[in-house]
């Protein structure tokens, strides 16, 4: 797979997981069953989920930046550095998800190891492309 694909392919997930969280701020979704089953009112839950869109909405950003799609207005360097981090907390996340109280979290233990796995393949695939590394 290409680092364009893979941009593609994370961009079309990240779409889908502020969606979700935004289900989550409008109570279409239950808060229950997210966190870890860990939030303990709609104060936390308001927190947490802007928390997420925002930092969904920033990696966003560094893969279109990345991927070129818009004109860098970060370092590339930045860009990869913030991408080697969101490989460690997405491979944290996968880790916390499998050990969740409820089995609806569970399950977004594939979504974040695959997230973990894309971002390697747009790291390793952009090593050698002019204007990636």
């Amino acid at each position: 797979m290409n680092s364009k694909t893979a941009i593609k392919i994370m961009l079309w997930m990240l779409l889908a997981i502020i969606l979700f969280h935004l289900s989550i701020i409008l109570k279409v979704i239950p808060y229950d069953i997210t966190w870890g089953g860990r939030l303990k009112n709609d104060a936390e839950m308001y927190v947490f989920e802007t928390a997420s869109i925002l930092i969904n909405l920033f990696l966003c950003f560094i893969l279109l930046i990345k991927g070129q799609y818009i004109r860098a207005f970060l370092s590339l360097k930045f860009v990869n550095i913030t991408l080697w981090i969101f490989v460690i907390l997405f491979g944290l996340n996968t880790i916390g998800n499998v050990f969740a109280k409820t089995n609806f979290e569970k399950y977004f233990a594939l979504l974040t190891l695959t997230s973990a796995i894309l971002i390697l393949i747009i790291l390793r695939k952009g090593k050698g492309q002019k204007g990636n590394s």
